[in-house]
């Protein structure tokens, strides 16, 4: 399970140091793709077959699933770690993420999310206000 926030620095290569607890996860190859909310989505090879299998089931008729199928698998790029524990982000996926320098790497369960600062800072405040709210609303935490 991928938990917790890292924040790291991009160097002028488009290079990002994935945390060491994650690389180990992740494997030696992962799936880095278009996230929602402008972030960047990280699969390990196994959660992105699984992935690929739901996606496989939706209806090829409906628009919407055409569409999200789409945009996830045509920005998808397979990566490796170099021997420093850094990922080279595709230029295509860090002008969709807003990344140019500083970037928060999160933990989300089955998936390692790639932000960038600002926009990170900015979703986690708007979050921060409903969040009582909305955890009422999908599910019932027992706490």
């Amino acid at each position: 399970m991928f938990m917790g926030e890292w924040q790291h620095t991009i160097d002028a290569k488009g290079r990002l140091i994935i945390p060491a607890r994650f690389r180990e996860q992740l494997g030696e190859r992962f799936v880095v793709t278009r996230g929602l909310d402008h972030c960047l989505f990280v699969y390990p090879i196994e959660e992105w077959a699984i992935l690929e299998e739901k996606l496989k089931s939706l209806p090829l008729t409906q628009g919407d699933a055409r569409r999200f199928v789409r945009f996830l698998f045509s920005g998808a790029s397979e990566c490796e770690l170099d021997k420093q524990g850094r990922i080279n982000i595709p230029n295509n996926l860090r002008e969709y993420a807003c990344l140019d320098r500083d970037a928060v790497v999160i933990g989300v369960s089955n998936r390692v999310e790639i932000w960038a600062h600002e926009l990170w800072q900015t979703y986690v405040e708007e979050a921060s206000a409903s969040y009582e709210e909305i955890a009422e609303k999908i599910v019932d935490l027992g706490i």
